[in-house]
């Protein structure tokens, strides 16, 4: 039987099978359960179970829903499962398929804080942490490759990936305003080559806008209560707030998928206090580890920041105010947004905008690359000059020797030997905890 709301995005002719609730219930848990390997990992196996083994949705309109969700920003693994919910069951449904997206890895990452925190010291858990680290230089190194190779075709990507590198590397100028920059230019040039702006869609629904209205009016005030609600009760110059305020900046304004939004998060939660350069490192390392998105690391830390002005009470808070800061507004681009994608998907000019915010999104991972590695290999990093310019300086005789064996030997069995992310993170930690406990770690 075809799908309900199919006249919502136009008519195809693949017949498919709805489920019922409980079935995609269980079908999303099982995902949230599995989903490692990041957001390509992820968005193959929702594409393995729900268009090839379940048959819920046919292929056109899964592909039509992914092209979609990468123009949002934020996690668009989990803006696909809610989409795909949403799709099949409405509201309902997406509420369903997005939360249970996120939520084991959500569970999972409160465990794995508590465990950072209470056992900062202990041999086991320095040595882990320590391996990982080198882990982390490769996984970052091979997802800059991987978007690199996607988004940098022609003279202007490149170029605009250099002046990102080299903005956010010997400047201070602020990751949103470096992103905006270059969507705004990639959208200019695009206007310039004779794009056009999208036709209007000949299926639109009576009363969708309206609708949409309604919906956005009712998903804005979910997202922002629990933030009214910590500046009520705790003051609006609390942790809380402050987290609050600055995931839902982060959500907004962040294209391109987590790790372009290290490069913010990094910034400005090592600035605030929240953590150190190391824990960030730390933080991106469980992430990778745990199923479900890799932005999770914001929650990780929300964790921290909270632990370190409150203890655990606090902790459990503002990891739960960073995680609902950041996908809350997925629900909203979903569930007020999908109706219009038809008038999306003919955007040149905002398509351009994008492809030129993803060229930036190289440079800037460029810079965490470097930032991540400076700091596992040398341990601390200071910044000379000032303003305007200013230029990142290492002691060359801190150069930790245990840390930069293992981050080759993570190459090595990244990029050389082929071997999955997961068995990687598996091997480093091991040879951590080792290593921590022979005394080989300075």
């Amino acid at each position: 039987m075809a799908i309900a709301g199919e006249a919502e995005i136009g008519k195809v002719d693949t017949r498919v099978d709805a489920p019922t609730l409980a079935d995609l219930f269980t079908t999303f848990l099982k995902i949230g359960f599995l989903s490692f390997g990041g957001a390509a990992g992820q968005i193959a196996m929702m594409h393995r179970i729900v268009v090839d083994e379940k048959r819920w949705l046919d292929e056109a309109r899964f592909l039509h829903a992914l092209n979609y969700c990468m123009l949002l920003p934020g996690p668009e693994a989990q803006q696909l499962a809610t989409y795909i919910g949403w799709r099949i069951h409405g509201v309902r449904g997406g509420l369903i398929s997005g939360v249970l997206f996120v939520l084991p890895g959500a569970l999972i990452m409160t465990g794995l804080g508590m465990l950072y925190v209470l056992g900062t010291g202990l041999t086991l858990v320095d040595g882990l942490f320590f391996g990982i680290k080198a882990a982390v230089l490769a996984i970052v190194a091979q997802a800059l490759l991987k978007i690199a190779a996607k988004g940098l075709k022609g003279a202007l990507p490149v170029a605009i990936a250099v002046v990102a590198f080299v903005l956010m590397t010997f400047s201070e100028a602020p990751f949103p305003l470096v992103v905006l920059g270059a969507g705004l230019i990639g959208y200019v040039a695009e206007a310039a080559s004779g794009g056009a702006q999208a036709a209007a869609s000949a299926d639109a629904q009576p009363g969708r806008t309206r609708r949409a209205l309604l919906t956005a009016g009712l998903c804005l005030a979910a997202w922002w209560a629990p933030i009214g609600l910590a500046a009520a009760v705790a003051g609006p110059d609390s942790l809380l707030v402050d987290l609050g305020l600055f995931f839902s900046k982060l959500a907004v304004l962040t294209f391109g998928g987590a790790y372009a939004v290290l490069a913010w998060l990094s910034q400005e939660a090592v600035s605030a206090g929240w953590v150190t350069p190391g824990q960030m490192i730390d933080g991106l390392g469980l992430a990778e580890t745990t199923p479900g998105p890799t932005i999770l690391v914001n929650q990780f830390v929300g964790f921290l920041g909270g632990a370190a002005q409150g203890g655990l009470g606090l902790a459990a808070l503002g990891a739960g105010m960073a995680v609902w800061a950041t996908f809350a507004p997925s629900f909203l681009w979903i569930f007020a947004g999908a109706p219009f994608i038809e008038e999306l998907r003919g955007a040149r000019r905002l398509a351009g905008a994008l492809r030129a915010v993803t060229a930036a999104v190289v440079g800037v991972i460029g810079f965490v690359a470097a930032w991540f590695a400076l700091n596992v290999l040398f341990g601390e990093v200071a910044f000379a000059g000032g303003a305007p310019l200013r230029w990142p300086v290492v002691d060359g005789t801190a150069l930790d020797v245990a840390a930069a064996g293992l981050t080759v030997l993570a190459f090595v069995l990244l990029f050389g030997l082929r071997q999955p992310m997961m068995r990687v993170v598996g091997v480093m930690a091991a040879l951590g905890v080792a290593m921590q406990a022979f005394g080989l770690v300075g």
